[in-house]
């Protein structure tokens, strides 16, 4: 026979049910997901439209931009499924065939691990593309506010005639994914600690 649940007190009920003010959260991230996938489309038709006249490093880079909004739209539906099901409520998707393998066993340790090793794919995406871009850059001048703001009304279609990209913005950038990949590795080791530390408790 299974225990009737025990009443919590208003003050108890109170702190326990503001976990619901998340909701509101979780829903602006699925309108953000909606806003991804319109900037994925216009990419895509941009990309399609435009393939004739496009050379190989240019289709490469809005190639890369599609996979970098599919891993932030992956990172929005870890974060949404996975944060919602920690810290708010279950999902009971217990049985069911599109259940996600990762979630069957999700909680805040795991979570962090995941979104931080989806952080670093999202910065190996865009180092990928700023060493492309770094690339085809040989020769150009190094671009002034006048040109950025040029640049920034007519959008990136426009043909450079400059050089937004600047070595010490591609170190910086360099280690910055470091600096994220350290991080994941240190959030993994003090999981496993933590595990091993429960492993012999028990």
């Amino acid at each position: 026979m299974h225990e009737a649940p025990r009443r919590l007190g208003p003050l108890p009920w109170l702190i326990f049910g503001s976990r619901w003010l998340q909701l509101p959260l979780y829903l602006g991230l699925i309108v953000a997901q909606c806003v991804y996938v319109f900037l994925f489309a216009k990419e895509l038709w941009h990309l399609i439209h435009e393939a004739p006249s496009l050379g190989e490093q240019e289709i490469m880079l809005i190639v890369l931009g599609l996979i970098d909004v599919v891993m932030i739209s992956n990172l929005l539906v870890m974060v949404i499924v996975g944060g919602y099901e920690t810290f708010v409520s279950r999902l009971r998707l217990e049985n069911h065939p599109d259940q996600p393998e990762w979630l069957s066993h999700v909680n805040a340790s795991v979570l962090k691990v995941k979104l931080a090793m989806a952080i670093i794919g999202i910065s190996s995406i865009h180092l990928l593309k700023t060493f492309i871009a770094a690339g085809s850059l040989t020769g150009l001048p190094f671009c002034s506010a006048e040109m950025l703001a040029s640049i920034a009304e007519n959008g990136s279609g426009t043909a450079l005639k400059c050089a937004t990209l600047t070595p010490v913005g591609v170190m910086w950038q360099t280690i910055i994914h470091l600096v994220f990949i350290v991080s994941a590795i240190g959030i993994a080791w003090t999981d496993r600690l933590m595990q091993s530390a429960k492993r012999e408790e028990h």
